[in-house]
């Protein structure tokens, strides 16, 4: 990844993050954590990666929910970033962290 792409990902990062945690009026935004942003090569697309606190109905219901305000999200992200055209927002749920949880969970119980 280039310096650019790098720094584009992590302003989009922080500035979605900004967004869901004081500009969002649906609360149930407001407890979702922004993971990371991956952009492709020309800047068109951005995968926002997430993690959420719950089961598997509350995952369901926060990704339908970013769904809804992904119109209203990108708004605001063109009037924050400088950039000429914003990025196509794509929301991933994060598996990683309950992947490295079950592992340490393994072994734990190993010992």
């Amino acid at each position: 990844m280039s310096v650019k792409n790098e720094r584009l990902a992590k302003t989009i990062e922080r500035e979605i993050s900004n967004i869901l945690l004081f500009k969002t009026k649906d609360q149930r935004l407001k407890y979702i954590t922004i993971t990371g942003v991956r952009l492709n090569n020309d800047f068109s697309i951005a995968t926002v990666y997430y993690t959420v606190i719950g089961d598997e109905e509350q995952k369901k219901s926060t990704a339908k929910n970013l769904e809804d305000a992904k119109g209203f999200i990108k708004t605001l992200l063109g009037e924050t970033l400088e950039i000429r055209k914003v990025p196509e927002l794509i929301f991933k749920y994060d598996e990683s962290i309950e992947y490295g949880n079950r592992i340490e969970e393994i072994l734990k119980n190993l010992k």
